[in-house]
C-alpha cells in the first residue's frame, strides 16, 4: 500500500512537471513576444550576418530574448542566418519571427530617375538595396563588363533605364548592375528595334538623343514635338545646337555635375568637346543623361511636322515655341533675350 502511494505520487509529480514543462514549451513557442507599439517593425539583417549580430538586431523588438534564443536554437536557425529586409508584425510569437526570418525577406522598390553620371545613381540606388555606392561605382564602370556587353565609357549610361524595379534588399551590387543589363535587353523589344531602324538610328543614338529631348523639356506631351525637331535637323545635315549638350560639355570640362548653369553664353558655344552640339554634328557620343522611357519612346515616335527652330515660351513657362524658319526663330529669340537679361541671369 506503502509503494503504491509513493508510486502514485511519483506518477502526479512527473505528470505535473511534464505539463510545466510542455506549458513552458507552449508559451515559448506560441506566446506573444513582441516589444514594439507599431503594427510592423522592419529589420535589416545584412550579408554574412552572425546570430550575435542578429541578437544585437532584434533584441529591442523583443519581450523576452531568452525565449526566442530557445526556439532559434530548437529549430536550428542559428546556423543559417539569411540576410534580407523582414517584416514583424505585432504580437507574433517566437515561432512565426522565426520562420518570417527564415523564409519571408520581402522585396523593395528602387527607384531612380535622370542620373547624369554613375556617382550620382550609384548613391541614389545605394540607399536603397544594401549594396554600398562603391561597390556600386565600381560594378558600373567595370571595363570587361562593359566591354562584353558593347558598351564604352561614354555609352554606359544608356544601359539604366529610369524607373523603378523590384529587388531583394540585399541584392549586390553586380547582382544590381546585371539586372539593370537584363531590363535594357527586354526594354529593347522587336518593335522599339523596328522603329529605331526605320529611323537610322542605333539603340544608343536614340538613347543619347533622347537624353538631349529629356534635358529641353520637362513636359512629356511636348517631348515628341521636340524629338521631331531634332529629327528633322539631322535628316538636313543641320547641327542640332541644343544648349543641354553645351551645358553637359561645360561640366564635364569642370568635372563638377553640382555646377548650376541657368544661361548658355556665346563663348560656350566655342567649347571644343565632342558634346558640344553647337561645334559637331550629328548625336553626341553618349547620353548626357539617363532619359525617362517617356522621352525614348518619344524619340520612337516622334511628332511630324516642318519645325527646325524652338526657344523658351517666356509666355507659357516650361513649353518652347517652335518656328519653321530662322527669321521666326529669331522673333522668338529676341522675346526669349529680352526677358532672360529682365530676370538679371548672367550664368
Amino acid at each position: 500500500m506503502y509503494i503504491k502511494k509513493i508510486l502514485l505520487t511519483i506518477v502526479l509529480l512527473g505528470l505535473i512537471a511534464g505539463g510545466a514543462f510542455a506549458y513552458l514549451i507552449y508559451n515559448a513557442l506560441f506566446s506573444p513576444n513582441t516589444a514594439f507599439n507599431n503594427e510592423e517593425a522592419y529589420i535589416y539583417i545584412t550579408t554574412g550576418s552572425s546570430y550575435d549580430d542578429l541578437k544585437g538586431l532584434i533584441t529591442p523588438l523583443l519581450s523576452d530574448i531568452e525565449t526566442f534564443e530557445a526556439v532559434a536554437k530548437q529549430k536550428k536557425y542559428i546556423d543559417y542566418i539569411k540576410p534580407g529586409k523582414y517584416i514583424l508584425k505585432k504580437g507574433m510569437n517566437n515561432n512565426e519571427i522565426i520562420n518570417t526570418l527564415r523564409s519571408n525577406n520581402i522585396p523593395v522598390n528602387v527607384s531612380f530617375n535622370n542620373q547624369e553620371t554613375f556617382e550620382k545613381l550609384a548613391g541614389r540606388v545605394a540607399g536603397q538595396i544594401e549594396a554600398d555606392s562603391i561597390s556600386l561605382l565600381k560594378s558600373f564602370t567595370d571595363s570587361q563588363f562593359l566591354q562584353e556587353n558593347g558598351f564604352t565609357a561614354e555609352t554606359s549610361l544608356s544601359l539604366f533605364i529610369p524607373n523603378s524595379y523590384e529587388f531583394f534588399w540585399n541584392t549586390s551590387a553586380t547582382d544590381f548592375r546585371d539586372r539593370m543589363l537584363k531590363e535594357y535587353l527586354r526594354f529593347w523589344n522587336k518593335e522599339r528595334l523596328r522603329k529605331a531602324e526605320a529611323l537610322n538610328l542605333s539603340q544608343i543614338q536614340v538613347i543619347s538623343l533622347a537624353s538631349i529631348v529629356q534635358k529641353e523639356t520637362a513636359k512629356v506631351t511636348e517631348r515628341p514635338r521636340v524629338a521631331g525637331l531634332y529629327l528633322n535637323r539631322l535628316k538636313k545635315n543641320m547641327l542640332l545646337q541644343a544648349d543641354p549638350t553645351v551645358i553637359y560639355a561645360l561640366k564635364r570640362e569642370l568635372g563638377n555635375f553640382d555646377t548650376i548653369i541657368k544661361r548658355v553664353l556665346y563663348k560656350d558655344l566655342e567649347l571644343n568637346s565632342p558634346y558640344n552640339t553647337y561645334k559637331y554634328a550629328g548625336i553626341p557620343p553618349g547620353p548626357i543623361t539617363m532619359p525617362d522611357i517617356s522621352s525614348i519612346d518619344a524619340v520612337l515616335n516622334p511628332e511630324k511636322h516642318d519645325y527646325y527652330y524652338m526657344v523658351a515660351d517666356v509666355e507659357d513657362f516650361g513649353y518652347h515655341k517652335f518656328a519653321k524658319d530662322l527669321s521666326q526663330h529669331n522673333r522668338n529669340k529676341t522675346q526669349y533675350i529680352r526677358w532672360i537679361n529682365e530676370q538679371n541671369i548672367n550664368r
